[in-house]
């Protein structure tokens, strides 16, 4: 009978929400609108779901016939049936008339926004930027006359406060982190002390001021995060200035106790997932893979180009402070030599060009912090999130996957003992002390269920944050173009200078100098 769907087949009550919630343009009823009125249902998300795709046509809107279909699959999925077109096909008798309410209280849904579903990750890059800038800056301080530590002043613009923090309180706030969020993407900390043999590479100095960056990477993107930042844990880090802040936030950690027993939806997780989230989830985590592979052979070939401005700045400054030592040499000059060479006075010019290559050798030092700053370590930035997707994949597949495989597997150790039980009678004691463990157990798949779809559900909105963050590559790249013009620029400029400051110096009684460059 869904072929035979028109206005003499169904209800007046569909003619009327039709009239009341259609375009004002043409019969067309935007989803949009159609998908409010299933939220007006009491039908689960699933359900609400197979009904919107049995009638979305893709472009946004659909057709009269198609609203009285959805009204009629609406009607008998309120009645318990399973949304089918098969269902229609076969249907003899008139359509039932859905629980919506009065047509003329449909109208005011054409004037609301849409209610969003909780799965979805509604943020774009800009907005979770601004969410907060933190600033973290080493404080080192001594304790006796050999014991150092190091302190760290915390900055956050958005509480505009600063607070003080040892590496001991980042430690144990990441371990409070994860405990509460273990579906979440929680970045790693650096390591405390350097691994054996890093110091023979570089110095205890850069040491600490590598971890210095890796600390502020950590809490900016905690604070950005769209769950992180909402929380009582975060705000108490950032804010806290008592004495003991580890005590402060182990309480409130106990207190709050983990996401999925405080998260108004994660009993109902499962009514939210699309029914291919398996399939979504092992394609996004091969894919962001990938990108988290390439973009660490461009931060590597990014921290090398830093590298060599740095150590272009040093030959740069020794190249001039080599022409001073040359220019300064006050030793007399031979008479054999005087009467055909004009050193004695070149050399002084010789000894002043010192000035440009001092200028230079600033100018690549400054370009060697820009590429530093704004090319590396935004890279790592983002490096440390895509690491962090990674690490939540693997807590994903090896603790709740593994713990409810586990579960099953001791549920069923146990039916086979009852069902040994009923076969060969024992004490009435043993058998019903068996019963009650199974509905112990049955109770634990239950919920090991629930934290499966609410991981998955955590997992599904974490990739949607690493796919909203991509964008950040764009910024990367600007970032390191304007660093290049800016830096070929200015080195430029001075060079210009050189060169015209040579040909003063140099050149000979008609004004004429030798070739500065080769044609």
């Amino acid at each position: 009978m869904a072929a035979d769907i028109n206005e003499g087949s169904v209800p007046l009550y569909y003619r009327e929400v039709h009239q009341a919630i259609c375009s004002r343009t043409d019969e067309r009823v935007p989803i949009s609108v159609f998908q409010r009125v299933l939220s007006r249902t009491s039908l689960s998300i699933t359900v609400q779901n197979q009904i919107a795709e049995h009638v979305n046509s893709g472009d946004g809107f659909i057709s009269k016939v198609s609203l009285y279909k959805g009204l009629a699959l609406i009607a008998l999925a309120q009645q318990g049936k399973p949304p089918s077109t098969k269902l229609l096909e076969n249907f003899i008798q008139e359509f039932p008339k859905p629980q919506l309410g009065e047509p003329k209280e449909l109208q005011s849904l054409k004037m609301q926004t849409v209610q969003e579903s909780p799965l979805i990750l509604s943020l774009t890059l800009g907005e979770l930027l601004k969410k907060d800038t933190i600033k973290v800056q080493l404080i080192p301080e001594k304790k006796g006359l050999f014991l150092k530590h190091v302190e760290y002043q915390v900055t956050s613009e958005r509480f505009t406060v600063s607070v003080y923090r040892r590496y001991s309180d980042f430690d144990v706030f990441h371990e409070l982190l994860l405990q509460r969020y273990a579906y979440r993407v929680v970045p790693e900390l650096p390591p405390k002390r350097a691994l054996k043999g890093v110091l023979t590479s570089m110095s205890e100095r850069e040491f600490i001021e590598g971890r210095r960056r890796a600390l502020d990477r950590f809490l900016n993107l905690v604070a950005r995060h769209p769950v992180f930042s909402e929380d009582e844990l975060v705000k108490t880090f950032l804010t806290f200035s008592g004495s003991d802040v580890q005590t402060k936030l182990r309480d409130a950690c106990k207190k709050l106790g983990d996401e999925f027993m405080t998260c108004k939806y994660a009993t109902q997780a499962k009514d939210y997932l699309p029914a291919d989230i398996q399939s979504q989830f092992s394609s996004s985590r091969e894919l962001i893979k990938n990108i988290h592979s390439s973009l660490q052979k461009l931060r590597d070939r990014a921290e090398r180009m830093a590298e060599r401005s740095r150590e272009n700045a040093t030959d740069l400054l020794m190249f001039g402070k080599e022409l001073s030592s040359l220019g300064s040499d006050e030793s007399p000059v031979p008479i054999l030599a005087s009467c055909k060479s004009p050193w004695a006075t070149l050399r002084r010019s010789v000894k002043g060009l010192s000035v440009e290559f001092s200028l230079l050798s600033e100018k690549a030092a400054q370009q060697g912090r820009r590429e530093e700053d704004y090319v590396v370590e935004k890279l790592n930035l983002f490096l440390d999130l895509l690491q962090s997707y990674r690490d939540l994949c693997e807590r994903h597949e090896k603790g709740v996957l593994h713990e409810h495989h586990r579960v099953l597997q001791k549920y069923g150790v146990m039916k086979r003992q009852m069902l040994s039980a009923t076969v060969q009678p024992k004490e009435q004691v043993s058998v019903e002390q068996l019963e009650s463990r199974i509905v112990q157990q049955e109770n634990a798949i239950q919920a090991m269920e629930l934290r499966n779809y609410f991981s998955l559900f955590c997992l599904h909105q974490e990739s949607q944050l690493i796919f909203t963050y991509l964008p950040i590559t764009s910024h990367i790249l600007g970032a390191f173009v304007n660093s290049q013009v800016l830096g070929h620029k200015e080195m430029g400029e001075v060079w210009q200078d050189l060169h015209s400051k040579l040909k003063s110096l140099f050149g000979d009684g008609n004004g004429q100098s030798p070739p500065l460059s080769p044609k």
